[in-house]
């Protein structure tokens, strides 16, 4: 499903939902797959209920405790949600809009109705991405989101890409991906708060306490210093927690891209809590995000 608007072009895959290509002026933006490929490495996805890792698969909600498939079986988690490969329907669509639908019905270790709609918009902003879940069951339910896009600014690694994370606190995590406690990222090897490039840093974590301009936007920018090029993932207060990674481990992105991921909670946060959205039945919520090329 492509949608246009001047010399933006974006591709939505009805399987899982998610991006799958994003280009401007004919340079890409993302770091996506071809239309006959798999969404490796979480290219794109959309991470509902929730996103990241959750220890074991297991967690307790309103007494009552509950086990998801160990989709990251070798690390002994599940791991961004239940709708990755699931066919998601193309609502409405027009120029430079799509909106896709899906309607999460009770499964294993999620007994839980939700239906999702997720709105993909063109503009002179760039490319703009509402998220709204809707508890259409007759209980109360735990939720998450996240995404998942690999952004490029055309370098051939991001080493030299100069990058600024608007975060305070990072969390550290163990050899499973899952937090272990919150440090301040000041004098770390984490901190681009003031802009720099990535050189050799190897990301995987969990950023927190974003400062947000006066619109309430946080913006993290990747900028190529030769070209001037520069992508910025934006999320509004709903994403109180963004996601960096290089890819390090992964063969096809091996730091070719940077992984900018918004989330509306932390990894674990079924079994903790932390920021965990409680929907009760009929109640919604909505979340906005986006990426800016300049």
């Amino acid at each position: 499903m492509t949608i246009a608007w001047n010399d933006q072009r974006v591709t939505v895959s009805e399987t899982g939902g998610g991006l799958r290509t994003y280009t401007a002026s004919g340079h890409d933006i993302l770091d996506g797959y071809g239309p006959e490929e798999p969404a490796q490495s979480g290219r794109g996805q959309v991470l509902i209920p929730w996103p990241n890792r959750l220890e074991d698969g297991t967690y307790e909600f309103d007494g009552e405790w509950h086990q998801l498939p160990l989709t990251e079986p070798e690390r002994g988690n599940a791991i961004h949600g239940l709708v990755r490969s699931a066919q998601w329907q193309t609502m409405e669509r027009e120029e430079g809009r799509v909106v896709m639908t899906y309607s999460l019905r009770p499964q294993s270790g999620y007994p839980f109705s939700l239906d999702l709609r997720i709105e993909y918009r063109l503009s002179a902003e760039g490319l703009h991405v509402e998220t709204t879940a809707t508890n259409v069951g007759a209980e109360a339910c735990p939720y998450g989101a996240g995404a998942h896009p690999y952004v490029t600014v055309g370098t051939p690694t991001v080493d030299a890409a100069v990058l600024r994370i608007p975060a305070r606190t990072v969390l550290e995590s163990d050899e499973r991906g899952l937090p272990t406690g919150r440090v301040p990222i000041a004098g770390t090897d984490r901190d681009f708060l003031a802009p720099r490039p990535i050189g050799s840093t190897v990301l995987d974590h969990c950023f927190t306490d974003l400062e947000r301009d006066d619109d309430g936007i946080a913006r993290v920018r990747l900028r190529d210093p030769d070209s001037g090029r520069v992508v910025t993932v934006w999320v509004d207060r709903s994403y109180p927690y963004v996601m960096v990674f290089t890819g390090d481990p992964l063969p096809d992105v091996a730091r070719r891209s940077l992984a900018v991921e918004p989330m509306t909670c932390p990894p674990n946060a079924f079994r903790t809590g932390e920021a965990l959205i409680r929907l009760e039945p009929g109640d919604s919520t909505t979340g906005a995000w986006g990426i800016v090329v300049s």
